[in-house]
């Protein structure tokens, strides 16, 4: 004869979501698609070509006097983050985005999140306006914050040679230790060469390396790798979404 089995002998299933990602970077993500789609879409190519000029980042404007001129001078060195130039460009900032822009998040909370944001697409825009001043180029995409998550993953993701699973609890490490251990240092490194190498003039996929703004990628790597300590926690715990 069987047993009756009770509610307390059963074991409840934990059920997973299907895209397990913070809202704040699903958030981030339908903003940059909404975005782009509308351009896509709605808007002809003359309309757009306006929208990368008043809302992208452009060196140029900062060697002509700012009261001649919009204010496009003040929102562009944010705004351009949220534009893109074609279906491989989204694609690829967004996949890198989820990958480290979550266990960002997942560690400094979304409002954090959102300012470190801000703040490293205008780091990126003028590192590349510095090594390219003056110039009349229109810079535009999430990279540079995307590179910004990446350096302040680096911080906090390798331990112990390995990429944790739960990324966002490990330790915070000093600069010395991140170059200690193999795992962060060779991503570091092999991050770094990459970069150097487009800006060799090597292309990559396909994308010709003169449209690659590499200089936006290490500056925002580099915003993020040296002031994460700025943005963490004290003591990061498992946080609910």
């Amino acid at each position: 004869m069987q047993t009756p089995r009770t509610g307390g002998d059963r074991m409840e299933r934990r059920r997973e979501p299907a895209i397990n990602l913070p809202p704040v970077v699903i958030a981030a993500l339908g903003v940059l698609f909404a975005i782009f789609l509308l351009q896509e879409f709605l808007l002809d190519y003359r309309t757009n070509v306006t929208v990368w000029q008043e809302f992208g980042f452009v060196p140029a404007r900062y060697v002509h006097s700012l009261a001649d001129q919009n204010f496009g001078w003040l929102w562009s060195p944010i705004t351009y983050s949220l534009l893109h130039g074609g279906w491989a460009h989204i694609v690829f900032n967004s996949i890198w985005l989820a990958i480290f822009g979550a266990p960002v998040a997942r560690r400094i909370g979304a409002v954090r999140f959102l300012l470190l944001w801000v703040l490293s697409a205008a780091a990126s825009a003028f590192f590349f306006a510095a090594t390219d001043w003056g110039a009349a180029t229109v810079l535009i995409g999430a990279s540079g914050v995307v590179s910004a998550y990446m350096g302040s993953a680096c911080r906090f993701v390798f331990s112990g040679g390995r990429f944790l699973p739960q990324a966002h609890l490990g330790p915070r490490l000093s600069i010395a230790a991140v170059f200690a251990d193999r795992t962060a240092r060779a991503f570091v490194l092999l991050w770094l060469v990459g970069n150097l190498l487009i800006a060799a003039g090597v292309s990559f996929i396909g994308v010709s390396a003169g449209e690659i703004a590499w200089q936006a990628h290490v500056g925002g790597f580099l915003f993020g790798f040296l002031v994460f300590p700025l943005f963490d926690v004290s003591n990061p715990r498992e946080r609910v979404f």
